[in-house]
């Protein structure tokens, strides 16, 4: 049985909301193994001087929780 952990991430991008869910799935994947999906729960902008600065997202990311070698073993015997 898998078992599927979600942690929330926060990122920005100058470009676009777009590229601000790619560069948390990049950040995210630097320390985050067997990624499955995201979900953007959030999304807003920063304005300066009447002109949009910076896009940011909220999201969820989910990702399968690796067995452990007690429980490999098991379930090749089964």
């Amino acid at each position: 049985m898998a078992i599927v952990k979600v942690i929330e991430v926060i990122a920005s991008s100058e470009k676009s909301f777009d590229d601000a869910v790619k560069q948390a799935v990049k950040e995210t994947s630097k320390t985050v193994r067997n990624i499955d999906s995201v979900w953007v729960k959030d999304m807003k902008v920063h304005v300066k001087g009447g002109k949009i600065k910076s896009y940011g997202v909220i999201c969820k990311v989910s990702f399968r929780i690796d067995k452990d070698k007690k429980e490999k073993e098991k379930d090749s015997e089964a």
